[in-house]
C-alpha cells in the first residue's frame, strides 16, 4: 500500500508543472496560499543579492507559507529544488526535515524514514528551536522502524551522541527491551545493568521498568534452584512441608526472584509487597491446611490454592503459583515456581 501511495505521489508531483507556464507559476500559484506573498519572496530568492542567512530566511517564508496551505507535493517539490540546486548547502539537513514531515503527512512514514535516515548519515547537525535535528530524526526513527537491529542501532547512536539531551533510563531501559526481542540475552542484561544506576524517571508505557529490570538481572545471574517441572510437583512439595509444619522447606521451596506476600488490593510494585519474612513466625503450631484443588480462576499458566490456618489475625493465605517467564534460559522457562502470596480471602 505504501508502494502505491509513494508511486501516485511522484506522478501527482509531476503534474501540475506541465500546466503552468514557468517553473515559479506552479509553486505561486497555490490554493489558499498568498500568490502575492509567494511571487515577491520568489523575486527576492532569485535576486542573487541575498547572503546565506537571508536566503534560508525567505526559504523558510515560502515553506511555511506551502505547508499551512497543506500543499505537501510542492513543498516536497520546491524544497527537492533547493537541495538539488545547492547540494553543499549548510541548511540542507533542515529542509530535508521539512520534506520528511511533509511525506509523513501524507501518511508515506516509510518515505519520510529515509529521508531521517539520510540526515543522520550524510549531513551535519543543526539545531532548530534549540533541539538537534538529528535527535528529531533518531527519535522519529526509533518510533517508526518496525525491526528491533535497526531501532538498536538508532538508539545506541542517540545514547551515544547525546547522552545529556535524552533520559539515559528511558532509553537504556528500552534497548534492553529491543536486544531482548532479538534474543540476545547477554546484550540485554547489559542493558538493564546500566539502567539501574540511570534510572530517575518513569519510563513511559513501563511503569513497572525498575522491578522488571532488576528481575531480569537477579533471573539471569542467580542460580535458580526453586523451580518444578509440573505443577502437581510443586503443590505435593509445599503440601508436604505445610502438613509437617516445616518452615525451612516451605522457604526452600518460595521463589528467591521477585516473590510477594501482599493483600489482594495491593500492587506489586508497592515496595512492601516485597519484603520476605520468617514463615515460622506465621505457623503457630496448629496444621496448615489447604483446599483439595486449585481456585477456578487457574488457568494453563497461573494457578491459586487457598490455605488456611497461618495466624490468628489472617488465617487464610492465598498461594499464587506461576509458570516461569524467561526465555533467557531454557532450563528454567516454562517451568514452575511458588511466586507469591495474597493474605485474607479473595477478592471477587
Amino acid at each position: 500500500m505504501i508502494r502505491v501511495q509513494i508511486a501516485m505521489l511522484a506522478i501527482l508531483l509531476s503534474l501540475p508543472l506541465l500546466g503552468c507556464s514557468s517553473p515559479r507559476d506552479y509553486f505561486i500559484e497555490v490554493p489558499g496560499a498568498d500568490s502575492r506573498q509567494l511571487s515577491d519572496l520568489f523575486t527576492l530568492l532569485d535576486s542573487g543579492t541575498l547572503g546565506v542567512e537571508e536566503r534560508y530566511a525567505v526559504i523558510q517564508k515560502i515553506s511555511t507559507s506551502l505547508a499551512n496551505a497543506e500543499d505537501y507535493p510542492r513543498l516536497v517539490d520546491f524544497l527537492s529544488g533547493v537541495v538539488a540546486d545547492d547540494p553543499e548547502g549548510p541548511y540542507n539537513a533542515r529542509y530535508l526535515l521539512s520534506i520528511a514531515w511533509a511525506y509523513a503527512r501524507q501518511g508515506a512514514d516509510e518515505v519520510a524514514a529515509l529521508y531521517y535516515d539520510r540526515i543522520v548519515k550524510n549531513y551535519p547537525d543543526l539545531s532548530v528551536g534549540g533541539e538537534s535535528i538529528h535527535v528529531a530524526c533518531l527519535r522519529r526513527l526509533i518510533r517508526l522502524v518496525d525491526d528491533p537491529a535497526r531501532r538498536i542501532e538508532f538508539r545506541r547512536e542517540l545514547i551515544s551522541r547525546f547522552p545529556d539531551t535524552v533520559d539515559m533510563g528511558t532509553e537504556l531501559f528500552l534497548l534492553g527491551n529491543d536486544y531482548e526481542s532479538l534474543g540476545d540475552w547477554d546484550a540485554a542484561l547489559d542493558a538493564y545493568r546500566r539502567f539501574l544506576p540511570a534510572f530517575a524517571n518513569d519510563v513511559p508505557g513501563h511503569p513497572d521498568a525498575l522491578q522488571y529490570a532488576r528481575l531480569f538481572i537477579d533471573l539471569a545471574t542467580i542460580r535458580k534452584d526453586w523451580t518444578y517441572e509440573t505443577l502437581d510437583e510443586l503443590l505435593n512439595a509445599i503440601s508436604v512441608a505445610m502438613a509437617t509444619g516445616n518452615h525451612r522447606a516451605i522457604s526452600r521451596i518460595r521463589a528467591k526472584v521477585g516473590f510477594f506476600a501482599m493483600d489482594w488490593y495491593q500492587d506489586k510494585d508497592d515496595g512492601n509487597s516485597q519484603v520476605l519474612f520468617d514463615f515460622a513466625a506465621f505457623m503457630s503450631g496448629s496444621r496448615i491446611q489447604r483446599a483439595p484443588s486449585l481456585d477456578p480462576s487457574s488457568n494453563s499458566r497461573e494457578a491459586f490454592l487457598r490455605t488456611w490456618g497461618w495466624t490468628e489475625r489472617i488465617s487464610v493465605w492465598y498461594l499464587y503459583f506461576r509458570k516461569v517467564d524467561f526465555p533467557a534460559d531454557p532450563e528454567v522457562h516454562g517451568r514452575w515456581e511458588w511466586a507469591g502470596i495474597y493474605f485474607g480471602e479473595k477478592m471477587q
